[in-house]
């Protein structure tokens, strides 16, 4: 497809008081893009670096472009020319680092990039060093948001390197900073920026680029810390399944797979001259069997897995008498429910909008008095069910075996081991997740709507 052939966006960003070019896009830097004083100090711990600043100014700026033009109905891709100001655009405008770069937004969002950049015309204010709390010897950053796996995964990983852990915050909700047995803050590092659409609103949902976030924010954090490794907390099912089953018509979605981090290294060592490796401890077990082992740690009394969230809907669709719920029925609202099942816990009905997946029909699965129920929300639900569904079956599908040996192909490459070695892990993974899939369709009952639409799948 041909670059005019796509939807395009031209977008400038531009310091405060600065204007865009004529017939593109005014992207302000304090009024779309925020930065966080206090949050970017605890960033910046070690020295302050303009590169840096520079390189979180770039994730916000993606974030903006993603977020604020809508994928067109028909197809995916959308063509982005953005431009913005930097301390050193030499550094920026290296073949390398423009490769790397546009190499991995490219394979994240599905779209094309033109990224240039230009020198800024007024260095960007160093925010004030604050006595910031991290033990010496930090061996690896792990992101931390109000998701499941982030939750269970963190908690493992915190057995493991106790305080030569370092958290990011990537959500927006504010928790208190963790602490430690004797009571000191441990290392945690909120989100240092927010990105504000201006006088629009924004009108893309589907948030490819918070992948690139993700990396940006936490490979930071890697190399301010000396740590080298940046623990990526998804399951398998989460980290590939995306890949090898993609939802409904969507391209690809690589937020969380290793080939996207690959590219990621490869930029971090083209741009800062560091080796930032993402790792994968989770790769190869379902979400099910990540909470089981996350409970065992607490023999089965923890309860804050509980409190986190796996939906992507805001408070205008799931909430029942004013009070916000998770939808139960997308996506990640299903294989959430899924891993529970698989991790013999129980959620109370009220955690969800659609409250009972046993129920015969779609409309009578939600809450009593829910009343904003759209075609949207079903489609959404009869393709988060045919994901989950088809992933379980895909080593029984003739047709899915030259797709699963190239993923095989694919994932050596990006893990630096040999496919001989990868392709049963994969298999394994496939089987657990299968396994998981018909007990727990099983559990709901041949009357449910969802193990209708799972069968009338498999029988078409």
């Amino acid at each position: 497809m041909n670059d005019d052939e796509l939807p395009g966006l031209l977008v400038d960003v531009h310091e405060a008081g600065g204007r865009a070019r004529a017939g593109r896009i005014s992207c302000e830097i304090d009024t779309n893009l925020i930065f966080k004083t206090h949050n970017l100090a605890a960033y910046f711990f070690a020295k302050w670096e303009p590169v840096v600043f520079d390189l979180m100014l770039l994730a916000a700026s993606v974030e903006f472009c993603d977020r604020i033009q809508r994928r067109p109905a028909l197809g995916w891709g959308r063509a982005f020319d953005l431009r913005l100001p930097v301390h050193d655009p030499d550094v920026w405008n290296q073949k390398a680092v423009s490769d790397a770069l546009h190499e991995a937004l490219e394979l994240l969002t599905g779209d094309q990039w033109k990224v240039t950049f230009i020198k800024r015309k007024k260095p960007a204010a160093e925010p004030a060093q604050e006595l910031f709390y991290l033990e010496t010897g930090a061996e690896a950053v792990i992101p931390f948001s109000d998701g499941l796996d982030s939750r269970a995964v963190g908690a493992l990983m915190a057995e493991e390197y106790g305080s030569r852990l370092i958290r990011v915050r990537l959500g927006s909700k504010k928790k208190d900073q963790p602490k430690d047995s004797f009571g000191r803050k441990q290392p945690f590092m909120a989100l240092p920026y927010q990105v504000k659409p201006g006088a629009s609103h924004f009108v893309e949902s589907s948030a490819r680029s918070r992948g690139f976030k993700f990396a940006v924010l936490s490979g930071s954090a890697a190399y301010f810390a000396k740590a080298g490794k940046v623990i990526v907390p998804e399951s398998g099912q989460g980290a590939l399944g995306p890949t090898l089953v993609p939802v409904g018509q969507a391209y690809e979605d690589y937020r969380n797979h290793p080939r996207f981090m690959k590219h990621m290294t490869a930029f971090f060592k083209a741009l800062l001259g560091v080796d930032i490796a993402f790792v994968f401890p989770r790769l190869w077990f379902t979400k099910g069997e990540t909470l089981k082992e996350y409970m065992a740690l607490s023999n089965g009394k923890d309860t804050e897995w509980s409190e986190t969230r796996s939906c992507w809907q805001d408070n205008r669709h799931v909430s029942v008498d004013n009070h916000r719920r998770q939808c139960g029925i997308c996506a990640a609202c299903m294989l959430r429910r899924l891993s529970v099942h698989a991790a013999d816990l129980t959620e109370p009905a009220d955690t969800y909008v659609w409250e009972n997946l046993s129920a015969p029909t779609f409309d009578a699965g939600a809450a009593e008095g829910f009343n904003k129920k759209t075609r949207a929300q079903k489609q959404y639900a009869i393709a988060g069910t045919l994901h989950l569904d088809h992933l379980a079956y895909l080593t029984q599908s003739r047709a899915a075996e030259r797709p699963l040996s190239l993923a095989a192909f694919q994932l050596a490459r990006a893990l630096g081991e040999t496919e001989a070695v990868i392709r049963p892990k994969l298999d394994r993974l496939l089987s657990q997740h299968q396994k998981e899939w018909k007990t727990y369709m099983s559990s709901l009952g041949p009357q449910s709507f969802v193990a209708q639409w799972a069968d009338n799948d498999q029988s078409a």
